[in-house]
């Protein structure tokens, strides 16, 4: 097989059914362009994550995308130029060049998109957001800039939810910001419920919130795309919400990390069905 024209990565845990190689693929075909894009499980290849980062760009990686667990943690591995990047303290994806890795996230752009054209102007209302891990950092500054009021914060480790809950604070101080340690008690009056941990992906099946406590919500939103239809989702569903598949925030994310990748240009309607089919 011929070389690619242009190498890429996603370093990540259980990203077996990751559908990000598929949409990079199509991008490169729009272009004329043999892009190939490697899963990198630290597991699998028997080296740690870190070892794997640091070896990429002397393989001819153009770059690399970042999920589950490593986002927060390779914000050390990178220069961030983007303060607001660096606020969010999260990175998704990384670039190579002139010997530098440079670090993006397109999780916080990918979710203000995904929410725009699902939801159009209205308002987030009041917003449970279970999970402040990379993922769920990026969507809670993504609320912020979709003018959310009141936010909501859940996790099993209280630290790291005080820890963002205070980033969130300091970067917009008319937001209300609260940490729970219930998910079914911050539920009540909430009109936006948010799921930003890995339950209920494949390998992890679940939910992380009763349906009974969905009663009375707008909106819904899940980061988890393999499934598309998680169970969180369809019990929003049941409900009548308005439901924003994690897949809208893969598509958008993907989309804006191609941009970033290669600058090259992209029909967003063809990628989307050719996604699809």
């Amino acid at each position: 097989m011929s070389a690619p024209d242009i190498l890429l990565g996603l370093i990540g845990d259980n990203i077996a059914a990751s559908r990000s190689p598929r949409l990079h693929e199509l991008c490169g075909a729009q272009n004329g362009k043999h892009v190939r894009y490697d899963r990198l499980v630290p597991h699998d290849i028997g080296a740690s994550w870190e070892v794997i980062f640091a070896g990429l760009a002397a393989k001819g990686y153009r770059g690399t995308n970042v999920t589950y667990p490593y986002k927060e943690k390779v914000v050390a591995k990178v220069e961030i130029d983007d303060p607001l990047v660096r606020a969010i303290g999260a990175v998704n994806t990384a670039i190579f060049e002139g010997g530098h890795a440079k670090g993006f996230n397109t999780d916080y752009s990918g979710f203000v998109a995904a929410y725009t054209r699902q939801r159009g102007e209205n308002p987030t209302g009041i917003t449970l957001m279970i999970g402040t891990g990379g993922v769920g950092r990026a969507v809670a500054f993504g609320l912020i800039a979709l003018g959310a009021a009141e936010i909501r914060l859940v996790d099993m480790d209280r630290s790291k939810a005080e820890a963002l809950a205070a980033d969130l604070r300091n970067a917009a101080p008319d937001t209300t910001v609260t940490v729970f340690d219930s998910a079914v008690e911050a539920a009540k009056g909430a009109a936006g419920l948010i799921n930003c941990t890995p339950v209920g992906m494949v390998g992890k099946e679940g939910t992380p919130l009763p349906a009974t406590a969905m009663e009375g919500g707008e909106w819904a939103f899940d980061a988890v795309y393999t499934p598309v239809e998680t169970e969180f989702l369809t019990d929003a569903a049941a409900r009548g919400l308005d439901i924003i598949s994690g897949w809208e925030l893969f598509f958008f994310q993907g989309v804006h990390a191609w941009g970033l990748f290669t600058d090259l240009p992209l029909d967003q309607d063809r990628l989307r069905q050719d996604l699809l089919s």
